[in-house]
């Protein structure tokens, strides 16, 4: 084998791990700099090496210098970073890893697969690689991949011939046979569109649930984090600006000036109430207030969903409104009212009792409702997004 890194980010047979059940306590430990001309990334931060955890932040924020870190390519690299006690590097010992034998699968935006071989021969390069060591059992088969992606109508394909979807859902499969104890998604759906991303959603959020692999989800959109992360690391200018479970993250009104331009938006867990079969909506329990949505037909009541409002889709009023297409209405308390004289606009922070909505107004709609901090609001939710993972 070359000694030289793997271009894809597949971890050869000298550092592959099994997909095992997490360990208790695993974490990944990450306390490293890096220095360029202009820009300089430093990172300490312990995470836990279970669930999906995104690394979100906007554009020149670090995000692509801490992955390239993470798999070992950024020689500029001091520090430590370790998997369970599995030391990757310690510049004090004298430690660096290679990355080929880093036992980390990664993806990237466009794929990176090898043109000159079908999706089953991109699949088979990874599964050969990752031999497991003795005594290691390889949890993860190929058979297991190509179901879990639905990759069987693709295996006789080049990548040339795929679409945008098709190209991620094969690159994540060979990632996945690396047998990795540690996956890095970078920005899997940047380059897609709507429907593509669409397409492939239902396969991340299953993701974690069918292979168990810790997961770091680098992204700087705000809605794909909502929607995927058990907790959100934001990164920008190089630092951590804040690490949690991303319902507290994301409401976090420090992160406004960040979140604000990808869309600022609260995540909400609701519970499953009932099932409409005449109007195929479901009803869902969010703090005693009820929400409908399009049906869910794979949970049952009583399971939980995770639901993602932009604030560009919330209004508000200081009554309820008479009968109205917008089929959601939420009441509170409005607690936070920042107004930015340099736009129109202002962000208005509703809370719900053990949740809080993120409202995108004009400055004279707050002027003319006369809203203030402490006044009894309602949210009128234009739209949402929906997570429908059972029991996450």
């Amino acid at each position: 084998m070359s000694p030289e890194p793997d271009a894809m980010g597949i971890a050869g047979p000298e550092g592959s791990g099994s997909a095992a059940s997490p360990v208790l306590g695993a974490r990944l430990e990450v306390d490293v700099q890096v220095a360029f001309e202009g820009f300089d990334l430093e990172v300490g931060q312990a995470i836990p090496a279970t669930g999906v955890t995104a690394v979100f932040g906007p554009s020149g924020s670090g995000k692509t210098t801490l992955l390239r870190s993470l798999l070992g390519f950024e020689t500029r690299s001091r520090g430590r970073i370790a998997l369970n006690g599995d030391v990757w590097l310690d510049s004090e010992a004298g430690v660096a890893v290679p990355p080929h034998r880093r036992p980390v699968g990664c993806t990237f935006q466009d794929g990176r697969l090898f043109p000159h071989l079908d999706v089953e021969g991109n699949l088979g390069y990874a599964d050969r690689r990752s031999a497991p060591a003795p005594g290691v059992a390889a949890s993860i088969t190929r058979d297991d991949v190509v179901d879990a992606l639905d990759l069987g109508p693709l295996l006789d394909r080049r990548p040339g011939t795929l679409s945008g979807g098709e190209r991620q859902r094969a690159a994540l499969g060979r990632a996945l046979l690396s047998r990795p104890r540690l996956l890095l998604l970078d920005e899997p759906l940047s380059a897609l569109d709507r429907r593509r991303k669409a397409e492939i959603m239902p396969y991340l959020l299953a993701l974690h649930s069918r292979f168990g692999i810790p997961t770091l989800y680098v992204s700087h959109a705000v809605d794909e984090v909502a929607l995927l992360a058990d907790r959100v690391l934001v990164l920008a200018d190089g630092r951590v600006q804040a690490f949690g479970g991303t319902v507290e993250v994301l409401e976090q009104l420090d992160l406004a000036p960040l979140t604000e331009r990808f869309q600022a938006a609260a995540v909400l867990e609701a519970t499953v109430g009932a099932h409409d079969d005449e109007y195929r909506l479901t009803w869902l329990d969010l703090d005693g207030q009820r929400l409908s949505v399009p049906r869910i037909e794979h949970l049952a009541v009583g399971e939980s969903a995770r639901l993602l409002v932009r604030s560009r889709d919330v209004s508000l009023a200081t009554e309820r409104p008479s009968p109205t297409s917008i089929r959601n209405v939420l009441s509170g308390v409005l607690v936070s009212l920042q107004q930015d004289e340099s736009t129109a606009f202002a962000e208005a922070t509703v809370d719900l009792g053990s949740h809080r909505l993120r409202a995108r107004i004009t400055r004279a709609s707050a002027a003319e409702l006369g809203l203030t901090v402490g006044s009894p609001v309602f949210a009128l939710l234009k739209s949402v997004s929906l997570d429908t993972r059972a029991g996450r």
